[in-house]
């Protein structure tokens, strides 16, 4: 596990206990199952969830999805000279196993039910899907999950479906999938097609009834030949080519999510206590940016004087959000259009914050953050602080053209600096060359802002 990029505590050895395991239908003499394995290093208790399919013949080309294997050699009788011969059983890791990734497909699509020792799943099949025939093939560079590739028989004519399995678990609903399917139920064409999802239960203690409940995975359609906003920006920066098209049409796809999301799920106002958690919030990012680049704590009074003014500002009323959005979580799609992904949230946060509603306009701030930092990552572009204005005004505009509201201005700005800080005290910690982007951000942000009203 320690190997696995999925895996939070790197450069420390895990103290691993399994917590519970859910068996899936057996294929083909391959048997499937759902480990729930507890890593409980340094007093912190973190949840994996981690499939695995186990063998009797080793699988062919599977030599990188290998866990181990049990039960090579002899056993040894009560002499303790060698016994009989010990046909060895071969682990793989689940998702990279056709045999893994079909019965957990099968799960899902059918409302299945599967059980174990001390844990159980439920399958929540989105739409009617049927098939035969399949082949599947886990998505590389994938960070703190593991997606699974599904592709059909041609000839039924069915999309190809992606399926996340979610490695580290929570109790509780996860953002990734209730807020797409409610998109998805509501019509909304900015996401992809929800087809199903899997629920885990498991033994937890803290937990109400003493039993926790969880997304294990989700699956939907797979966008064919769709390309990443970030790689495109990328490209039309480097070449000085304008991109404004696209940011107006990605700012009209944010804010149809944004409309869908308080139209389906809950929202409230703002009320004071809110406020001033966020500006709480705010104090401490600035703390902590000050003490990674001490060269800000001369605009430490300017930067609070924005917080106050927004803080004083009318508030829109909190809804469900994406909650960290930017060009890498937009998909440009066949027929010119745009997909938003990747709901979960900012990954360091505990799950009920992530779930909790927002500020519309944080989205809108990270997506501002994002034009800025594809100008910044292309060395020596032709106007490149011109060319990102540009992006940022055209995705306001297409933003409000959906009914996406951009006010009040002070609590935007305050956003913005707020999130500008975040990646400075990011980037000092993990790509400090890097830093001079959100470094320049700040000062720049400060300086734009200073005086409004």
């Amino acid at each position: 596990m320690p190997r696995q990029r999925w895996y939070t505590g790197k450069g420390r050895a895990p103290a691993l206990r399994i917590i519970g395991t859910v068996e899936l239908a057996a294929s083909a003499g391959v048997h499937s199952r759902i480990h729930l394995v507890m890593d409980e290093r340094d007093g912190r208790s973190v949840l994996y969830q981690v499939p695995v399919a186990e063998r009797r013949e080793p699988l062919s080309g599977g030599e990188a999805a290998l866990i181990g294997v049990l039960g090579e050699g002899r056993s040894e009788d009560d002499d303790g000279l060698d016994g009989e011969l010990v046909e060895p059983r071969y682990l793989y890791d689940g998702p990279r196993d056709a045999a893994f990734a079909e019965a957990l497909l099968a799960l899902i699509v059918d409302d299945g039910h599967a059980t174990g020792d001390r844990a159980d799943a439920h399958g929540r099949s989105a739409r009617p899907f049927t098939y035969q025939r399949m082949t599947s093939a886990v998505l590389d560079g994938e960070q703190s999950n593991t997606s699974i590739v599904y592709r059909f028989d041609e000839t039924a004519s069915l999309p190809r479906l992606i399926c996340k399995v979610f490695r580290a678990l929570h109790h509780g609903e996860n953002p990734d999938v209730t807020l797409q399917q409610a998109l998805f139920e509501a019509g909304s064409t900015a996401v992809p097609q929800t087809i199903g999802s899997l629920v885990g239960e498991w033994n937890d203690r803290s937990a109400p009834g003493g039993r926790a409940t969880g997304h294990l995975a989700f699956a939907q359609e797979f966008l064919v030949g769709a390309e990443d906003a970030w790689r495109l920006a990328l490209g039309a920066a480097a070449r000085g080519a304008e991109f404004t098209p696209s940011a107006r049409a990605i700012g009209s796809a944010l804010a149809e999510v944004h409309v869908g999301l308080r139209s389906a799920l809950t929202s409230q106002p703002a009320e004071p206590e809110d406020i001033a958690a966020m500006g709480a919030a705010w104090a401490r990012r600035l703390d902590e940016a000050i003490e990674e680049l001490p060269e800000l704590a001369p605009l430490r009074e300017r930067i609070t004087a924005v917080y106050a003014r927004a803080a004083a500002s009318a508030w829109p009323p909190l809804q469900r959000i994406h909650g960290d959005l930017h060009l890498g979580q937009v998909l440009s799609v066949a027929g010119g259009s745009w997909a938003i992904i990747d709901f979960e949230g900012e990954p360091a946060r505990p799950l009920p914050e992530r779930s909790r509603p927002d500020v519309a306009l944080r989205d809108v701030a990270g997506m501002l953050r994002s034009f800025d930092y594809v100008a910044g990552a292309v060395p020596g572009a032709p106007d490149g602080h011109g060319w990102a204005e540009r992006c940022r005004e055209a995705f306001l505009e297409g933003y409000r053209s959906v009914g996406g509201d951009t006010e009040p201005q002070a609590l935007l700005d305050a956003l913005e600096l707020d999130k500008a800080l975040y990646e400075t005290v990011y980037e000092a910690r993990n790509r400090p060359e890097w830093l001079p982007i959100p470094a320049a951000a700040v000062r720049r942000l400060v300086s734009s802002t200073a005086g409004a009203s």
